[in-house]
Formats: C-alpha cells, sequence, structure tokens
C-alpha cells in the first residue's frame, strides 16, 4: 500500500475509533475492533517505513 494512502486511512480509522469510542464507551467490543484495526495500520506503516530507512 502507498504511504499516503496507508496514512489516510489510519486517520480515518482514528477517527472512527474515536467516534465509537465517545458513542459504546472505550471497552465495547466494536471500539476495541477498531483499535485493533488501527493499531494494524500502524504497524505497518512503522514496517514500511523502517524499511525504506535501510535501503
Amino acid at each position: 500500500m502507498d504511504i499516503d494512502k496507508l496514512k489516510k486511512a489510519i486517520e480515518k480509522q482514528r477517527e472512527e475509533m474515536t467516534s465509537l469510542g465517545l458513542k459504546y464507551g472505550l471497552t465495547n467490543c466494536h471500539t476495541v475492533k477498531s483499535s485493533q484495526q488501527l493499531d494494524q495500520l500502524l504497524n505497518q506503516l512503522e514496517y514500511i517505513s523502517k524499511t525504506k530507512m535501510y535501503k
């Protein structure tokens, strides 16, 4: 995935997670699942950033 697209996906996921947290609470299963999806996106960004740094 392109870094710019990944950053946009991260921002969208962050907004969704925040919205879910406000609506259902921070420990609700929907909020937690959204948080896990955000973690995956952030991990992808970190991996891409590190691999580009060493090239």
